[in-house]
């Protein structure tokens, strides 16, 4: 009986109706008043348009709710304690949230990384994003991607090698859980279920089309502390990602390449335009833990630091992997000679800088 089923059975069929996005889902429901059922009944009867109704007639939300129950996909409704706390503020949380794997890859005391690209990488982006990903793993973090041929999937076999002892990989996908895309990451799909955790707001069955893609982008977006575009093309998925960083205060960072190199004019036109520039992964950490350092209490951190006090902050950030002096960073900073040699001082005792016969340099991670 439909009465008897969860509300996510109901949810998990709207969402799988044709062109069902999540704004489309998100007014359906506001209409019902956050009932999922009677959105349903809604639709049945075609109040919300004829299409929709004539679709929802072959679908039944007992056998929805029986398939994803059987194959292992857990569903989430918004506002459930169950949904991601990292998803759940954003202004535009998917309504109903699908995932296969650990949610404890997502807990909130682990700083997550998302690192994007394109398909058609190079070698060298290739290379870079395996590095990354791997150190990034290794030292605590979360690596958040997307799963597609290139930079995404070359991100994720990095954060894989990190593997027992690194951190678990986080995916988000635009196709179902069931439909592999592209097939020739099945192996790694499932490498990362089994070790990370793999998000789609699609239900089963639902094919990688492609207006999925850059709705996909903003929950990547959502889900990171960082974001890394390693390789990008001057238009494209990896653009929208960044607009969607952007949008939610997430800080852009892009890998230099070869000026020479069509695959880097997206990331070298970002550096142009004052994104920070991550040369290595210390880079990536140093961003991170700025980023964090304001995070509630509890929050895992990246190492055995105590995070920078947020007037120390700025003078960190003015702070080179090469030597520098005092007078540069009194440029940089513009701040007083007495407020620098405090921060300095809180810098070098706390192991965030060094100090050597007046040149100054940032301290690595622990």
């Amino acid at each position: 009986m439909t009465a008897d089923l969860p509300p996510w059975a109901f949810a998990a069929a709207l969402a799988g109706l044709p062109f069902m996005g999540w704004e489309r889902l998100t007014a359906l429901l506001a209409e019902a008043e956050g009932d999922p059922g009677a959105a349903w009944q809604r639709v049945v009867a075609g109040r919300a348009g004829a299409a929709w109704a004539k679709a929802a007639a072959s679908v039944s939300p007992e056998g929805v709710a029986t398939a994803h129950s059987a194959a292992g996909v857990a569903v989430h409704l918004h506002g459930d304690d169950s949904y991601p706390e990292g998803l759940a503020g954003d202004h535009e949380a998917p309504p109903v949230l699908f995932t296969r794997g650990s949610l404890s890859a997502l807990d909130e005391g682990i700083p997550r990384v998302a690192m994007i690209g394109t398909r058609r990488c190079s070698g060298y982006g290739r290379d870079v994003a395996r590095e990354f990903g791997r150190e990034l793993a290794a030292a605590g973090v979360c690596v958040v991607s997307g799963l597609a041929i290139g930079i995404d999937g070359a991100s994720h076999e990095g954060a894989l090698a990190a593997a027992p002892a690194g951190a678990r990989p986080v995916a988000v996908v635009g196709s179902g859980l069931d439909v592999v895309y592209p097939r020739r990451h099945a192996s790694l799909w499932r490498a990362v279920a089994e070790s990370g955790l793999i998000v789609s707001e699609a239900p089963l069955g639902a094919r990688p089309e492609q207006w999925r893609f850059p709705a996909r982008n903003r929950i990547i977006a959502a889900l990171s502390h960082v974001l890394v575009v390693v390789e990008s093309h001057p238009a494209g998925g990896s653009q929208h990602t960044v607009r969607s960083a952007e949008q939610r205060g997430v800080p852009v960072m892009a890998v230099p390449g070869p000026i020479r190199s069509h695959a880097s004019a997206g990331t070298n036109r970002l550096l142009s335009e004052g994104c920070a520039p991550a040369c290595d992964v210390d880079d990536v950490l140093v961003a991170l833990a700025l980023e964090t350092a304001g995070a509630p209490a509890g929050s895992r951190r990246l190492d055995l630091r105590p995070p920078p006090e947020a007037a120390d902050a700025a003078v960190l950030a003015a702070l080179g992997w090469e030597a520098v002096s005092l007078e540069e960073v009194l440029v940089r900073t513009g701040l007083a000679p007495g407020r620098v040699a405090v921060a300095l001082a809180h810098l070098e005792q706390d192991g965030w800088a060094r100090g050597t016969a007046g040149w100054w340099e940032r301290v690595g991670a622990q």
